[in-house]
């Protein structure tokens, strides 16, 4: 059985972390004043301005989608990239799912492989139209391009192609899309050590898992296997509940909004923090009897990280294209 190195790689981090700890006791805590708190299962069916048609042009959709998500927020002073979809105002994640939906509805091949290989500039700005500008749009057109690229050269145009080599297992395609895809490869180096964090890999497999209701293209025997995702919202709503801690220089650089270097010592203690502080969350929940995995808890917090009150303390800021 193929085993996810995400665990044990952030688990040597956290061990020798100097900037981002751990306090195994706000975990208790937390749950010791929320007895009642029941996580919700994962969603099943299309999410909210989610393309969806029960094909495989709704795979090769998500995989654009998640190619693209990442990297939302603005630089101090200047204005959040935001559209106009069906009379709302968007932002964020919801705005790029909006602008890829619209995009579809405009008659933009967005999930043909020879449109992605080739496409031009022009298009995506097109695709991204609204007030503001989303970040990295350079680096979201070349990585749309080289998805566009592999798939021809490596699976005949078609993603339905690497979840058929996958065999239903969630592991197996988090690695393939971490092997074959290179904007999804998303490791880093600590101390001489490779850490795997995978982050859109494993929601892309979750988007597919909760799309299709765990059937069909859907289908995945092995999801609990999947850890959290690394991202900038889960190690803020972590802070506001203390179970994670920075040092003061560290807390003082996110305070200001400075930014921190992608690939950093502090940016990868960052995010194993996350993800193994999640685990440890997991694992004592179901030492008190309730069964959740990982992905629920992932996808719990995120939700949490969405209102005003988990937003007391800034998030970090790293420009990446992995998150």
């Amino acid at each position: 059985m193929a085993l996810l190195p995400v665990l044990p790689s952030c688990q040597a981090v956290v061990e020798q972390s100097q900037s981002v700890y751990i306090d195994p006791t706000a975990i208790s805590y937390f749950l010791d004043t929320n007895a009642a708190l029941k996580i919700p299962p994962l969603p099943q069916g299309p999410a909210p301005y989610h393309y969806f048609d029960s094909t495989a042009v709704t795979v090769q959709w998500l995989l654009v989608l998640d190619t693209l998500n990442h990297c939302f927020w603005s630089e101090v002073g200047s204005p959040l990239w935001e559209i106009h979809y069906e009379n709302e105002k968007l932002s964020g994640y919801w705005a790029l799912a909006a602008s890829l939906k619209r995009a579809m509805e405009e008659g933009i091949p967005l999930t043909e492989a020879k449109t992605l290989a080739t496409l031009k500039r022009d298009t995506l700005v097109h695709v991204f139209r609204g007030s503001g500008k989303i970040p990295l749009f350079d680096e979201r057109l070349e990585n749309l391009r080289q998805v566009g690229k592999v798939l021809l050269d490596r699976f005949q145009g078609s993603f339905i192609h690497a979840l058929e080599e996958a065999r239903g297992s969630a592991v197996k395609l988090v690695l393939f899309l971490a092997d074959e895809f290179p904007s999804f490869n998303d490791t880093a180096n600590y101390h001489g050590n490779t850490v795997c964090f995978f982050k859109r890999a494993q929601l892309l497999v979750q988007d597919l898992w909760c799309t299709f209701s765990g059937t069909s293209w859907g289908n995945f025997h092995d999801l609990d296997e999947l850890t959290a995702f690394a991202d900038y919202k889960l190690p803020q709503v972590l802070r506001h509940l203390e179970i994670i801690r920075y040092e003061s220089k560290l807390a003082a650089q996110i305070q200001r909004l400075a930014h921190i270097l992608p690939g950093s010592a502090e940016e990868v203690e960052i995010r194993a923090a996350t993800i193994w502080a999640v685990e440890l969350l997991r694992q004592e929940m179901v030492r008190r009897g309730q069964e959740v995995n990982s992905a629920q808890l992932d996808s719990w917090l995120w939700h949490l990280g969405q209102n005003d009150m988990y937003r007391s303390l800034p998030y970090h800021r790293t420009r990446t294209i992995f998150y």
